[in-house]
């Protein structure tokens, strides 16, 4: 992979052979292994190169799963980091927890560093909000889901890449099949065929404003259009046009990497990691496909990964060292770096036209096109949704469509199954919150 840099001044590890004296020192739980890691560290070595005040460390946890339930189990004993990493399935636990965090719009405020959520690029702002549009975890890892596609495979099945599922259908995948390629694969169904098809398509996606305005919610999944779209899959399958190769990520984007599959559903935040391979083809791509029959006017969706929530219990000094930090990650240079390293999208305006003005979009198309589609414009249900016990719901689904994939159910009975063990999951989510 090329190798991005800010320049010494900006990232250095070194701080020019002067100790730093009376450090507040805070501690940063992450989930973010190999190269992400490595680049997280960076971004940490060059906050602390930045000053000489606070010094942040950060510290790999596991997984998602197992850095949330860390953060839980260090908060309940009094030993909770400063800083903690949580993804988008758990935000609902993290925000529920009463009295568990400083919301991070509080946090900059109270520490005299401003704020403007408008700031923030539109697919963003509100994914870690409130009822009320308050910034309560600071995005980081920030992603959407999008098409990639193999240059060479379209263009000798003479197709480009397709905006609507009926042209997929009619035009491209066919044409693809002719041409010796499997049309199309996809990683994280929830994700992408639930979540983002949703907003996508600005559908409702459960009850009391997708969650957000009350713990007292139902998911409203068994809906016809998400319907249509895995019956449709199911069809696609049947007749070579559509495969799924299991519920890894990985499972599904190899093929892709391999050449056999010639587009495949991912993250933006797997440029970087695509353009680090080497594919032996040439790799674009576009926004995620939308269904015509179900609206003529598609809509943004919105941001997967992480984001940071600053723990409560910790002293002005540490708190203001979280504020200080929170202000760097956030700067456009350390956004643009996040963003060339990473692939995942910059989170502010001004990172992303720092970006532009650089020409990093010319030389690298398919970067730009997840920050395009987050700021298609916006719809009632786009913003997200917040869930309790998310990440168990993201399992019945997992479960039922790998069913309704192969042929152990069918559509009908697969999602009146989600829609029914959700409710009940939430049910009991609403009950520990009181």
């Amino acid at each position: 992979m090329k190798s991005f840099k800010l320049g010494a001044a900006a990232f250095s590890i070194a701080f020019a052979g002067q100790a730093a004296l009376a450090e507040t020192e805070i501690t940063f739980w992450h989930a973010m292994g190999g190269q992400l890691g490595e680049t997280v560290n960076e971004v940490a070595a060059g906050f602390n190169a930045s000053q000489d005040e606070y010094k942040i460390t950060p510290v790999f946890k596991g997984s998602y799963e197992e850095t949330l339930t860390a953060g839980i189990a260090a908060f309940r004993a009094g030993e909770q980091p400063n800083i903690i990493q949580v993804f988008d399935a758990g935000a609902a636990t993290v925000i529920g927890a009463q009295g568990a965090t400083i919301p991070v719009q509080d946090l900059l405020a109270d520490n005299g560093i401003d704020f403007d959520i408008n700031d923030y690029i539109a697919g963003v702002r509100y994914f870690y909000a409130d009822a009320d549009g308050k910034m309560i975890g600071m995005p980081f890892n920030s992603s959407t889901p999008i098409m990639y596609y193999n240059v060479q495979a379209l263009e000798k099945a003479g197709v480009t890449p397709p905006a609507t599922w009926e042209e997929f259908a009619n035009v491209t995948a066919p044409a693809l099949k002719e041409a010796g390629y499997i049309p199309l694969s996809q990683s994280h169904l929830p994700w992408i065929f639930t979540e983002n098809f949703f907003s996508r398509h600005n559908l409702q996606f459960a009850s009391s404003n997708n969650g957000y305005d009350s713990n007292d919610t139902q998911i409203m999944i068994n809906n016809p259009a998400i319907k249509a779209h895995f019956s449709a899959l199911v069809d696609w399958k049947e007749q070579g046009l559509f495969e799924w190769y299991g519920t890894g990520w990985g499972d599904n984007a190899k093929p892709f990497e391999d050449g056999n599959v010639a587009m495949w559903l991912g993250s933006s935040g797997s440029f970087g990691g695509l353009l680090a391979k080497d594919l032996g083809f040439d790799f674009s791509a576009t926004m995620l496909p939308y269904w015509e029959g179900v609206t003529t006017e598609p809509t943004q969706t919105f941001i997967g990964g992480a984001a940071l929530f600053a723990m409560s219990g910790k002293s002005a000094e540490e708190n203001k060292a979280a504020a200080e930090f929170f202000s760097y990650l956030t700067s456009s240079d350390t956004q643009y770096f996040w963003h060339q390293a990473t692939g995942y999208v910059p989170i502010t305006e001004a990172a992303y036209e720092a970006a532009k003005a650089d020409g990093h979009y010319e030389k690298f198309p398919a970067a730009e096109v997840g920050i395009q589609q987050l700021s298609l414009p916006a719809g009632e249900f786009t913003r997200g949704y917040r869930m309790g016990f998310y990440v168990q719901i993201r399992d019945v689904m997992n479960r039922e469509y790998g069913r309704i994939l192969t042929g152990e159910t069918d559509v009908e009975s697969g999602f009146a199954t989600i829609e029914a063990e959700s409710n009940k999951l939430l049910e009991r989510f609403a009950k520990t919150q009181g």
